[in-house]
């Protein structure tokens, strides 16, 4: 199966106009939002738990990082509510589960075979919030050279100068709304632009986005 999965390729996804597919386990339902590959692939998705849902065993070759959205997410580990964020490396193993449901933006067998990092942010907490352009605030969430993953916080009205992504970036809108040169996005989109492009960013409402950057090189 491949969705959007020509990395050179600049691609948007409105997620709420995706149906729900079904997963092999009762209850976990997904929307693809890229994919390369079958039931063991190179994925960008929605996934949504039904209260009292779980997944079986398994591990990550490549790794898992995901950011809950809503409800709360469970697996060994501890019990994750929305906004935090979690990266599990490869070789990692895990039961995931959720009582009373979640709905998660995940990403499988995207991380360097040699990252060895375990990650745990929560994204609602303001301490680990710091000021960066005029109208901008961040919070890193993981970083090396050839990968660095952030929450940014931009209010109404922020415009910036343009960005280049020599590595390419990829965003999910969390929150309101963001326009560049090439048009409007609004909350639940995805957002793919390939290595080599250039952005230049302004929001009249304020939004709150994951991004990631960098990591479209290899």
């Amino acid at each position: 199966m491949k969705i959007h999965a020509d990395l050179t390729q600049r691609a948007t996804v409105d997620s709420a106009t995706l149906d729900w597919v079904p997963s092999p386990m009762a209850g976990v339902e997904r929307r693809m939002l890229e994919r390369d590959g079958e039931e063991v692939a190179r994925a960008t998705s929605l996934v949504r738990y039904a209260p009292g849902s779980a997944f079986s065993a398994h591990s990550h070759d490549l790794g898992e990082e995901f950011l809950v959205l809503d409800g709360v997410f469970s697996d060994e580990s501890g019990d994750f509510p929305k906004g935090m964020y979690v990266r599990n490396p490869p070789g990692s193993r895990h039961v995931p589960s959720s009582e009373p449901g979640a709905v998660i933006l995940v990403k499988l067998r995207q991380m360097q075979p040699d990252d060895d990092t375990f990650v745990r942010i929560n994204t609602m907490d303001p301490a680990g919030w710091q000021a960066g352009r005029a109208g901008e605030h961040i919070l890193p969430l993981f970083i090396r050279p050839d990968e660095e993953v952030v929450m940014l916080d931009w209010e109404p009205g922020a415009a910036f100068d343009e960005q280049a992504f020599p590595g390419g970036v990829e965003y999910f809108i969390v929150e309101g709304s963001f326009e560049d040169q090439n048009g409007l996005y609004d909350q639940g989109t995805w957002l793919r632009l390939p290595p080599g492009s250039r952005q230049t960013i302004k929001t009249s409402r304020g939004t709150r986005v994951w991004r990631k950057s960098g990591h479209l090189c290899g």
